[in-house]
């Protein structure tokens, strides 16, 4: 290696942007989560007063890796802290109503904190609802962070600037993949496999809409692919396996992906 290829490594060395480590930041979303949800951790508290204090610890925890991260310099990080922290009941009642989607959507799910402790699904919902609690309180990168984390755990992609309704059920979920401007409603079930994303990847589209709206009682099957802005699916759908959609569909359609699947015996072959 030669002495211009050190001096570009040090350069780069030199301009990195200041940012805690993404393990700082996960762990301090596990502790929200896993404070919000005992289910998912060892650690009891047995009086309001030592919730209190938790939580407050939190909160100085996440102003600390904001004061500590260049895209955060501009800004109010303490009202952005006080207001993610002070939005975390509305947050918690609606990731409850997923786990109530998941658990009465899944006939091998035996409990709600089945639910909470093992399925992929729900931990990817609930970084997601974090994370997006946080851009919307306008916090750069530390929310992309947190859902790429829930993504590289369970393969599901969610973008924290997606907008998803209460009770949101995913189903097995490996492979999901739900673009930045989508639009979820109500209790829409997405199966594992699907696609909602964009038509373009265009760099001058970034400020557009660019992926779906999915609207109430909405389920889509396995391996579907619903493209583009201005494609709705009308609420009370079934999209079908493998669809590939990229028009809108009306309210109470059935779409389904014609094949043809033929057996030979073995004297065909």
């Amino acid at each position: 290696m030669n002495h211009e290829f050190y001096r570009q490594i040090l350069n780069k060395q030199q301009q990195a942007e200041a940012i805690p480590s993404n393990k700082e930041i996960t762990a301090w979303a596990l502790q929200v989560i896993r404070l919000l949800f005992p289910e998912q951790s060892k650690k009891v508290f047995i009086s309001i007063g030592q919730l209190q204090d938790e939580f407050a610890r939190l909160q100085d925890e996440l102003l600390h890796i904001m004061e500590g991260t260049k895209a955060c310099a501009e800004g109010d990080n303490k009202h952005r802290a006080q207001g993610f922290f002070n939005s975390l009941p509305e947050l918690y009642r609606v990731l409850n109503t997923d786990i109530e989607a998941i658990f009465n959507g899944d006939p091998a799910a035996c409990s709600e904190f089945e639910v909470i402790r093992t399925y992929p699904g729900f931990f990817a919902i609930s970084f997601y609802r974090l994370a997006h609690s946080l851009y919307v309180h306008g916090v750069p990168i530390i929310p992309r962070i947190l859902t790429e984390y829930a993504h590289s755990k369970t393969g599901i992609d969610i973008h924290p600037a997606a907008h998803i309704d209460e009770y949101f059920y995913i189903d097995h979920g490996t492979g999901i993949v739900i673009g930045e401007t989508t639009r979820i409603g109500k209790n829409v079930k997405l199966y594992q496999g699907v696609t909602l994303g964009a038509l373009s990847v265009a760099k001058y589209m970034a400020n557009t809409k660019r992926h779906p709206t999915v609207e109430d009682n909405v389920v889509i099957y396995s391996g579907a692919t619903i493209l583009g802005g201005e494609t709705v699916v009308g609420h009370d759908s079934v999209i079908g396996g493998n669809v590939w959609l990229t028009k809108s569909v009306e309210p109470h359609s059935r779409v389904f992906h014609a094949s043809t699947v033929k057996v030979l015996k073995k004297s065909e072959d």
